[in-house]
C-alpha cells in the first residue's frame, strides 16, 4: 500500500468505503480502507494540492475528488468497533468538521446550510424540520443529477463504440478522443455537495449518540459498578426462580383442547364469548392464536395482548367449502321447486281464462297498422335512400 500512488490509493479506499455502506464488511476490510485513506491523506498534505488561499474555481478538475477523503475516513471510522466508543465519536466527528470546514473555505457549503451550521441546532421542532426537509431535497436533487451524468456517460459511450464499428479506420489513423473535463467537474461537484448533505446528517447523530454514552458513562459512575453487577444478579436470579416456577406448574396443568374455529376463537380474544362455552363447528383444525390462552392459569398480560395484535390481516371464514355448497345446494332446489309451481300454474286453466278473448278492438288496431304501413311506404318513395348524403355522390 506505501508504494501506491494516490489516484489508485484512493480508488481502492472508495471501494472498500462503499462496500461497506451497502452491506456488513469485515472489521479488518475497514481498518484496511482506514489505513489507506489516512494515507492519502498525509500524501495530500505532502503534495500541498490544496491551498487556504484558492477557491473551489482555483482547484483543477484532477484534484477536485481529494476533498473527499476526511468525509470518507469520517464515515469509515464511525464503522470500526471497538469497546471505548467515546473515542470513535468523537475522531469521526473531528474529521466531518474538517471536511466542512474545508468545504466552508472553499465556498462548497450553500448558504442556508453554512447559516444553519454556525447557528447550531435550530430551539423549535418546526425549524428542525423546515431544515431536514430542505437537506433531504438538496440531497435528492444531488443524487438525480449524478444520476444523469452517468446515464449521458453511457448513452455517449455506446454511440462512440457502435460509430467505431461502422466505421472502421485504418492503423495509425486513430483518433484520441479528450475526456470531457466539464462533465467530470461538475460530477465531483455535484458528489462533494451530496457527501456535504450526509456530513451534516451523520454529524447531528453521532452528537446525539455521544451525549447518550456520555449520560450512561456518567450513570455508570455515579452508582458504581457493585451496585450495577448486584441489580444484574438479582435479575438473573429472578429469571431463573421464574423459568423453575413454570416448569413446575407445567407437570400438574393439564391444557385445554385447543381452539380449532377461527371465528370463535376471534370471539373469545374479543371477549364476546368465552372458551368454556359449548360451540359445534365442522371445519377442520386451525390452532389460533397462543395456547396459553385457553388455560387461564397460564395466561398473561403479555400473552393476551399479544394474541390481540397478530391478528389475520383478512377476514376469517364464517363456513366452510362444504357448508357453502350445502347452503347452495337448498337455494337451488328452492328455485326448482318454485319454478315447477310456476309451470303448473301457467299450464292450469283458470289461468288460460285470465287472457283476453279477440274482440272487435283488434279490427281496428289491424287497420291502424296497415295506414301507418301505407304511409311509411309514401314516404320512402319521396324520400329515397341516400338522398340527403350530397357529399357521397360524386357526380352530384
Amino acid at each position: 500500500m506505501e508504494d501506491m500512488p494516490l489516484p489508485a490509493l484512493f480508488e481502492q479506499a472508495r471501494k472498500i468505503r462503499a462496500a461497506a455502506n451497502e452491506s456488513a464488511v469485515d472489521q479488518e476490510v475497514v481498518k484496511k480502507g482506514c489505513e489507506a485513506l489516512h494515507r492519502c491523506e498525509d500524501m495530500v498534505n505532502n503534495l500541498g494540492l490544496f491551498s487556504p488561499n484558492e477557491t473551489k474555481d482555483d482547484i483543477s478538475t484532477a484534484n477536485l475528488k481529494y476533498i473527499l477523503v476526511p468525509f470518507y475516513l469520517a464515515e469509515l471510522m464511525e464503522k470500526i468497533a471497538q469497546e471505548d466508543r467515546l473515542q470513535i465519536l468523537k475522531a469521526s466527528q473531528a474529521k466531518l468538521k474538517e471536511f466542512i470546514s474545508f468545504c466552508e473555505a472553499m465556498e462548497l457549503v450553500p448558504k442556508e446550510e453554512l447559516e444553519s451550521y454556525i447557528e447550531g441546532a435550530p430551539k423549535t421542532v418546526v425549524d428542525q424540520r423546515a431544515r431536514k426537509i430542505a437537506r433531504f431535497k438538496r440531497q435528492r436533487a444531488a443524487e438525480s443529477k449524478l444520476l444523469e451524468i452517468k446515464e449521458r456517460k453511457e448513452r455517449r459511450g455506446r454511440s462512440t463504440k457502435a460509430a467505431a464499428l461502422s466505421t472502421p479506420v485504418e492503423a495509425g489513423e486513430e483518433e484520441v478522443l479528450d475526456d470531457d473535463g466539464e462533465e467530470e467537474r461538475e460530477a465531483w461537484t455535484t458528489t462533494i455537495s451530496l457527501a456535504i448533505c450526509k456530513a451534516l446528517d451523520l454529524l447531528d447523530m453521532l452528537k446525539k449518540e455521544e451525549e447518550m454514552l456520555s449520560a450512561v458513562k456518567d450513570r455508570q459512575s455515579e452508582d458504581g459498578d457493585e451496585f450495577s453487577r448486584d441489580v444484574l444478579d438479582e435479575r438473573a436470579k429472578k429469571a431463573e426462580a421464574w423459568h423453575r416456577d413454570a416448569a413446575v406448574r407445567a407437570r400438574y396443568t393439564k391444557p385445554s383442547p385447543p381452539i380449532t374455529c377461527a371465528t370463535f376463537a376471534q370471539d373469545v380474544l374479543e371477549g364476546r364469548a368465552k372458551v368454556s362455552q359449548a360451540h359445534d363447528h365442522k371445519h377442520q383444525p386451525l390452532i389460533f392464536g397462543p395456547a396459553s390462552l385457553v388455560n387461564g392459569s397460564l395466561t398473561t398480560d403479555r400473552e393476551r395482548m399479544a394474541a390481540q395484535v397478530f391478528q389475520p390481516s383478512h377476514r376469517m371464514p364464517t363456513m366452510s367449502i362444504e357448508e357453502a355448497g350445502l347452503k347452495e345446494m337448498e337455494i337451488m332446489n328452492k328455485w326448482q321447486e318454485r319454478n315447477v309451481k310456476l309451470m303448473e300454474e301457467a299450464n292450469s286453466s283458470w289461468h288460460n281464462d285470465r287472457k283476453s278473448k279477440p274482440g272487435e278492438d283488434d279490427e281496428e288496431d289491424d287497420d291502424a297498422v296497415q295506414e301507418k304501413a301505407r304511409a311509411w311506404d309514401d314516404w320512402k318513395d319521396d324520400n329515397p335512400r341516400g338522398a340527403g348524403n350530397k357529399k357521397l355522390t360524386p357526380c352530384g
